[in-house]
């Protein structure tokens, strides 16, 4: 990368994309109608037909760039909780107090904002939360917490890092498996597979689960502290919606989890051991305008091979070391809606990635099923 030691603005704007969602906003809240719907034709039509015109990004940057020269791609992370925090609470402020919106545009209002806080705002969180400074942790930590998601952050980091393309992570979808099933199933296993891995490191330490460290007591104060915020703004009404985009953009977040492991496997060694997790175990995609959108979140194969990565640092693979998505996760997460053509389109992918990285194994059963054994410290 060719930057200035504080960064080129021209390199990162592409990822700055999500900026023009705000207006967005306030143009569907001021006007009713249908305005609403720009919020999701932006995100996630204009994307896949920019991905049709644009196609795919192959290129790869330095891996060593030094983090300074980062600072624009950087700031669209840092600067997002603030304006999805106005985005969400300043519209249930003037839509309750104005009264100018019918029911069904105030939901379709906070339809648009859910995917603005779920293809956006969880993504950032995600990149945010893989970082060391405090403050981009805390504003990981605010932006789940603006969706009532707040135990993701553990999840992610100390169960689905460590145990991908397992039967331990619960949100790796299993061969077969439809999306709604394993959305039940992400919903009730998340919070508690968060909750013990937690607890056992504080056991570890000699420590009571409601000790004070528990970040489980900051996740129940902050998603209480946007409950309450959105009651004192907007009434019963005003947390009634507040909820319905946290919903939406939960949705959101487990139909990308869902596209990014389905029935991928890692090879079982034997007494619940497996192998090293390897760029093969996580669907890429390189897509130019969706990449852009999803600040690289579809180089799925290089964050979980490193995911200290900065995300304008991740790389792609081809297909001799990953298996690749037809299409960007616009589309993937759509067709992942209607299970049935969602196998079709994806099962002999599978069924092909089997045979490229694991020839030696001929029986899939225990894999398709997700009833390996686990190891001892798992549970």
């Amino acid at each position: 990368m060719s930057e200035s030691p504080v960064g080129n603005l021209p390199a990162a704007a592409p990822f700055w994309l999500s900026i023009l969602m705000i207006p967005l906003v306030v143009l569907a809240a001021v006007n009713g109608g249908m305005w609403w719907a720009l919020l999701p034709f932006y995100a996630w039509y204009l994307t896949t037909v920019l991905d049709s015109i644009l196609g795919l990004n192959r290129e790869n940057p330095d891996p060593q760039t030094d983090t300074a020269r980062l600072f624009w791609h950087r700031a669209i992370t840092i600067i997002w909780f603030p304006l999805q925090f106005a985005a969400i609470f300043g519209s249930i402020w003037y839509v309750r107090a104005t009264g100018h919106l019918s029911g069904w545009e105030q939901l379709g209002l906070f339809f648009g904002i859910g995917v603005l806080s779920g293809s956006i705002g969880i993504v950032y969180a995600h990149e945010l939360l893989h970082q060391k400074t405090a403050l981009e942790r805390w504003l990981g930590d605010l932006l789940l917490a603006s969706v009532l998601y707040s135990h993701f952050r553990t999840e992610h980091l100390l169960v689905h890092h460590s145990w991908v393309s397992t039967p331990r992570d619960a949100v790796s979808a299993r061969y077969n498996e439809g999306f709604y099933r394993f959305f039940i199933r992400v919903l009730a296993d998340g919070p508690r597979s968060a909750w013990r891995a937690e607890t056992r490191m504080l056991a570890r330490a000699g420590r009571s689960p409601l000790d004070r460290r528990n970040p489980f007591w900051r996740y129940a104060a902050l998603q209480l502290a946007m409950l309450v915020l959105a009651l004192i703004l907007g009434g019963w009404a005003g947390l009634g919606l507040f909820a319905f985009q946290a919903f939406i953009a939960v949705w959101q977040l487990e139909l990308t989890n869902y596209v990014e492991h389905y029935g991928l496997s890692r090879k079982h060694l034997g007494d619940g051991r497996y192998e090293h997790i390897l760029p093969r175990h996580s669907w890429n995609a390189s897509h130019k305008a969706s990449n852009w959108l999803l600040i690289n979140l579809q180089r799925h194969s290089d964050h979980h091979y490193k995911p200290d990565r900065r995300f304008p640092l991740l790389q792609t693979y081809g297909q001799d070391q990953a298996p690749q998505l037809p299409r960007g996760y616009p589309t993937m997460t759509f067709i992942a809606m209607v299970p049935p053509l969602w196998r079709r389109r994806m099962n002999p992918r599978v069924r092909a990635w089997r045979k490229q990285f694991y020839p030696e194994i001929t029986d899939w059963t225990d894999y398709n099923r997700g009833t390996l054994p686990m190891p001892r410290n798992a549970l």
